[in-house]
């Protein structure tokens, strides 16, 4: 049975930082690419980063580069997203997902259930 399963996320003021995690089951993670989407009240998923199976390439939404960082770690099946400087709006559910790397949702198979991030001003 697959699971991804999210973590880390809180309520926190401006220019705070959180650090999210994903574990992950019942797959071959480390074959996977895996990405981070997020998605505020009214508004649709969105592409936050990806990382490659490999782990030599990241991609991130213009908004969040050079304050986001993602990472995996195969040995413990998990990812993580490491949020500096945030805002109030990178408020949102944030959700990890593995499949094929890219900003698509489409491309990615497996959904974890999402944390919450809410960011005071």
């Amino acid at each position: 049975q697959v699971q991804l399963v999210e973590s880390g996320g809180g309520l926190v003021q401006a220019g705070g930082s959180l650090r999210l995690s994903c574990a992950a089951s019942g797959f071959t993670f480390s074959r996977y690419s895996m990405g981070w989407f997020r998605q505020a009240p009214g508004k649709e998923r969105e592409f936050v980063a990806a990382i490659s199976w490999i782990g030599d390439r990241t991609y991130y939404v213009d908004s969040v580069k050079g304050r986001f960082t993602i990472s995996r770690d195969d040995a413990k099946n998990t990812l993580h997203l490491q949020m500096i400087s945030l805002k109030p709006e990178d408020t949102a559910v944030y959700y990890c997902a593995a499949g094929s790397v890219s900003r698509i949702i489409h491309n990615y198979d497996y959904w974890g259930q999402g944390t919450q991030v809410t960011v005071s001003s």
